[in-house]
């Protein structure tokens, strides 16, 4: 890796140039986030663990249907993707009432919604990624009609199936955030899933005991956070026999 050149570092990854014209490298990170940096820390094999769950569910994804950016898993911590133009929405859809949502409109955390809720935010660290409504993105030119249909659609399509997944691991999925990207062909422009879907922008609560397993352990200072995302990947089948602490071991070579 060290060998080709940086395009972009986010926060929990960084994006080289690719083998090929199109393509990047992501490496996943250990390091943590919340509240858009306000609160930093290391997970030492996180990235390791979202690198194999996100591989897992974007490859279950492209079975049903779902473009998406993912190519193949390169590494424990690199995946090869499409090089996408990344639009500057985060989609959030929410099944349960909790975090913000039950901050911004006094609704119970853990209170089911009649029907999945989807939310829009501006991606924008220094703004602290703002919630906006359809005629913000529309108004602002983020996305035209027909993107912002497509971000919508599959973003619920997603819903469905990831709500299933998790629930025959005995996980119920409370919300998550996607991303989307362009990619074009020719003339052509495609709305691609980008990014990841990993415990780091979803969460995910243990259905008996409602135990948190995701980032909202490192947010709230509940401890135990590797722990937790090793159990998701656990019960997906993935790494099944690895000990969270020798994942740490598998760093930027």
């Amino acid at each position: 890796m060290n060998r080709r050149n940086m395009v972009y570092e986010g926060k929990a990854k960084i994006l080289y140039e690719g083998p090929e014209p199109g393509t990047l490298i992501q490496y996943f990170k250990d390091d943590a986030t919340a509240f858009n940096k306000k609160k930093t820390g290391t997970l030492s094999g996180k990235g390791v663990i979202n690198n194999h769950i996100s591989e897992h569910i974007f490859k279950a994804l492209t079975d049903i249907g779902i473009p998406n950016h993912f190519i193949e898993r390169m590494s424990m911590r690199e995946q090869l993707i499409k090089a996408v133009e990344i639009i500057p929405v985060e989609v959030i859809v929410r099944n349960i009432a909790a975090g913000t949502l039950s901050k911004r409109l006094g609704i119970e955390e853990g209170t089911p919604l009649p029907r999945p809720l989807v939310e829009y935010c501006f991606k924008s660290d220094e703004l602290d990624d703002p919630l906006i409504a359809e005629d913000h993105i529309l108004t602002f030119g983020w996305a035209n009609d027909w993107e912002l249909e497509d971000m919508t659609h599959l973003a619920l399509r997603v819903n469905d199936f990831l709500s299933g997944m998790f629930a025959g691991i005995g996980i119920k999925l409370v919300d998550f955030k996607l991303e989307f990207g362009r990619l074009y062909e020719g003339e052509e422009v495609i709305t691609l899933l980008a990014d990841e879907i990993s415990p780091d922008g979803c969460r995910l609560w243990d259905m008996e005991t409602g135990e948190k397993m995701d980032k909202d352990r490192f947010r709230r200072d509940l401890g135990g956070e590797m722990e937790a995302y090793a159990e998701v990947a656990r019960r997906l089948g993935i790494l099944p026999s690895a000990d969270v602490k020798d994942l740490s071991s598998h760093r930027k070579g």
